[in-house]
């Protein structure tokens, strides 16, 4: 996989170097399947794990980049979406001729289900608020980013993904989580982490966040307006955002003033090609 720079207005799009290379713009109606990753599919041509690119580009200011990939699925690399963070700080960010558009929330848009909720609400800037509550060992946890206050890299970025160990076999038995591995996954027996240390204390709510950031990208721009999240997941973070996109009456377009929009400065070196090592923490 490379990343190479886009036109403004290209916004963010995954071309298919193995099939002529076709391309799937990352937007809500291109949203093929979502259960333990999200996927998009066009015409029939799929691309999948997307959450973990869209949600580093996203946090780090990316509006435009293509993506080229020759397969149908995106490296999991550490699990986490920080060493997309350091390819993008790697090649450089640039600023683009035209002033960065959002999807400004005018009035609340919610998704329940059952005790599961997430909902998104007028707000300045893009803040998230998200409440996981899993069984031991990870219990409940709260958490809370603020996009605009530049901290992702920091913050969101380096919190990898989560899985039980006593779920390993069923998992892999329906064909999912078939490249995990302690090297790019937590994962978690009755006492703790088996491949730790843990990189925050809180750690598992940040990778969900990390989630939904990447997931709220389908909606084809930046979100202006407050998240809360109660024990959703993928389908419930797509939903919200066909939900949103749906009733035009809960948002405008807007344009914040003096904020360009910015695409990457130069093709990045191939991504997930080789093992990559632990990358250092950004800021740590």
């Amino acid at each position: 996989m490379r990343l190479l720079p886009a036109p403004a207005g290209s916004g963010i799009v995954f071309r298919r170097t193995d099939l002529d290379n076709f391309e799937i713009p990352a937007i809500g109606r291109n949203v093929a399947k979502v259960s333990y990753a999200t996927s998009l599919m066009r015409q029939g041509v799929l691309i999948s794990t997307t959450e973990h690119l869209l949600s580093a580009l996203i946090g780090m200011g990316v509006d435009n980049v293509i993506v080229e990939l020759d397969n149908l699925e995106l490296p999991i690399l550490d699990g986490s979406a920080l060493p997309y963070v350091q390819a993008f700080l790697n090649v450089g960010i640039r600023t683009q001729r035209r002033r960065r558009e959002t999807i400004r929330v005018l009035r609340a848009i919610e998704v329940r289900e059952g005790e599961k909720f997430i909902g998104v609400y007028p707000g300045s800037g893009y803040s998230i608020h998200y409440t996981i509550d899993f069984p031991a060992p990870i219990g409940r946890q709260s958490a809370s980013v603020d996009l605009a206050a530049e901290r992702y890299g920091i913050a969101i970025a380096p919190a990898r993904t989560f899985g039980y160990k006593a779920d390993e076999k069923r998992l892999r038995d329906m064909g999912l989580i078939r490249g995990a591995s302690p090297e790019n996954a937590i994962i978690l027996n009755h006492r703790g982490p088996e491949n730790g240390p843990l990189r925050f204390s809180d750690e598992y709510v940040r990778h969900k966040i990390l989630d939904l950031i990447g997931d709220l990208a389908l909606a084809g721009r930046r979100i202006e307006g407050r998240v809360v999240a109660e024990r959703a997941g993928h389908a419930m973070h797509t939903a919200l955002v066909s939900r949103l996109l749906k009733d035009r009456s809960a948002w405008e377009l807007a344009h914040i003033p003096g904020e360009p929009v910015a695409s990457i400065h130069e093709e990045s070196p191939a991504i997930g090609r080789r093992r990559m090592p632990a990358p250092a923490l950004i800021g740590a």
